[in-house]
């Protein structure tokens, strides 16, 4: 196994991204050797499944909303077998696909699902999630990886929210989702993507505790130690088992621990494998001063797969920090090759017409 180490020293990351770190204004055009083509630009886009999200088909007899059944009267109704030719047909040009966990699988055949209980803020909630491990679910995985393969496009990331509790210090938990994880990456090995976001999850919650007094006289942290610790052993055994099936285990920052990028940056370097990196969104941090400075934090970790993302959750009456072309500087200015899905989160216009809107924003960054 590589050392993560030595592969930024060898690929001059170490010293170089860590001087540009906070530097995030740096030309994009300066950590290019010369412009892109358009077809080249549209090569580094990937559809989402969150803008369109609305729009899937979903458990007969569950009731939606006007909102959505509007979005399906404009836009049509989809499943996930029929996503690699929409995205044909709504970004001409695009062709690698960002698939999102929660709309895998035919709803019509409950066969393929297992019914769960989430716990979030004290509340639960039963929902059904997909279950690969199912002889019908393998069924379906091999009609939705011959429609890629019959549609030209690519299967470049797995968005997954299955796997559950990866940094819980509950051991049996935790131990289920690493099980859950493990199942999932097979899939993502079957439909060709190169990598796949896990959560790095406590039950219950997706707040951090905060220091509390300590008999020294100084603040301390010991449960978020504890989180850590246990999240790193979760992601260095998902990372082994990645190099297995050639599929790289990814954290987001989605929240929980990953809301904060030092920790994400813990994480990686305490793995220290290079099947573990970032797939960083432009808009999931818990401050506007995450956006650019913590994008940047987390760069010398991303090689594959980014978010970009425009949510008017940080748009104020002063200003508007949600300054894609900015994100997309950063990612140039660490020589980011990898590719970029359109993850428009909410705004002034409906999902999918904003995630046009945002590719328009990044081909013009890029």
């Amino acid at each position: 196994m590589n050392d993560r180490r030595e592969f930024l020293k060898k690929t001059g990351l170490g010293v170089a991204a860590a001087g540009a770190l906070f530097s995030t204004e740096i030309s994009g055009q300066e950590s290019v050797s010369r412009p892109l083509s358009e077809k080249e630009k549209l090569s580094r886009i990937a559809s989402c499944c969150w803008p369109p999200r609305q729009i899937f088909k979903t458990f007969p007899g569950r009731r939606t909303s006007p909102e959505v059944e509007a979005l399906k009267k404009k836009y049509g109704e989809i499943t996930m077998l029929d996503f690699p030719q929409w995205t044909k047909d709504t970004y001409p040009g695009v062709y690698h696909l960002d698939l999102w966990s929660d709309v895998f699988g035919d709803v019509t055949d409950l066969s393929q699902y297992q019914e769960i209980k989430i716990e979030r803020d004290g509340r639960t909630f039963t929902n059904y999630r997909w279950d690969p491990s199912r002889p019908s679910s393998r069924k379906w995985v091999d009609k939705l990886a011959a429609n890629i393969q019959k549609t030209g496009t690519i299967c470049q990331h797995i968005s997954n929210n299955a796997p559950q509790n990866l940094a819980d210090p509950n051991d049996e938990l935790r131990n289920e989702g690493i099980r859950v994880a493990k199942m999932w990456m097979d899939v993502a090995s079957v439909l060709g993507a190169k990598t796949m976001r896990a959560n790095t999850g406590v039950r219950g919650t997706r707040i951090m505790p905060e220091a509390t007094a300590h008999e020294t006289g100084y603040p301390k942290n010991d449960k978020l130690s504890l989180y850590l610790s246990k999240c790193i052993d979760s992601f260095r055994q998902l990372a082994e088992y990645g190099e297995k099936v050639g599929v790289k285990i990814t954290i987001e920052n989605h929240w929980g621990l990953c809301a904060n990028p030092m920790n994400i940056r813990i994480i990686m370097d305490e793995v220290n494998h290079p099947y573990c990196e970032c797939t960083p969104d432009f808009c999931n941090w818990e401050n506007e001063y995450h956006l650019f400075n913590g994008l940047a934090a987390v760069m010398p970790y991303t090689h594959t797969h980014v978010h970009a993302k425009y949510w008017d959750r940080w748009k104020t009456p002063e200003k508007d920090w949600n300054d894609v072309g900015r994100s997309v500087r950063i990612l140039n200015a660490y020589r980011f090759k990898g590719t970029i899905a359109l993850e428009y989160e909410h705004g002034p216009v409906d999902g999918i017409e904003g995630s046009k809107q945002l590719m328009k924003e990044v081909l013009a960054a890029l």
